[in-house]
């Protein structure tokens, strides 16, 4: 039972974490502003765990541009799909998140915050806009700020391609 708690993500310095959530918190008030100026909604709750993987972990495959912006979207558009063809039940909703799921990992744009976005249209039943505001423009700023934010660190943000 032991392994099940143990520890795997090595340790990160304190400054490290602290810079993390620095820039979750730039990247959630830049969401949240622009919200204000542009008077649409660009705030949904999976944009902060697309923080967690954009500052906390800048080097994964899952943090990468094409998979906080394609997740989102693609999962958007399957949970807006979902919920015009089926009723708001829990087994339309697990279907939505499980074929949100297959399609991203398909695509190669699988990033796990993006998998709650289904959860949040079958919620608030949206109409087709959900996918310019907030999901369109929320994660594009969400990657802007965590572009400019990294290159002031000096963290490579987002990883350069891979040679074919």
């Amino acid at each position: 039972m032991r392994h099940f708690f143990n520890c795997h993500q090595p340790a990160v310095h304190i400054g490290r974490g602290l810079v993390a959530g620095m820039g979750g918190l730039v990247a959630i008030a830049a969401v949240g502003a622009l919200t204000n100026i542009v008077g649409e909604p660009l705030l949904m709750a999976p944009f902060g765990a697309s923080c967690v993987l954009i500052f906390s972990v800048a080097g994964s495959p899952l943090s990468q541009p094409a998979n906080v912006v394609g997740g989102h979207f693609i999962a958007t558009l399957v949970g807006l799909v979902m919920r015009a063809v089926f009723p708001n039940e829990w087994w339309a909703v697990g279907l939505a998140v499980g074929a949100a799921i297959a399609l991203m990992a398909a695509l190669r744009i699988t990033h796990p915050p993006a998998g709650a976005t289904p959860l949040v249209v079958f919620a608030s039943d949206p109409g087709l806009d959900f996918l310019l505001f907030p999901v369109l423009t929320g994660s594009l700023v969400l990657v802007a700020v965590g572009t400019l934010f990294h290159r002031f660190g000096k963290v490579e943000y987002p990883l350069p391609r891979k040679p074919a």
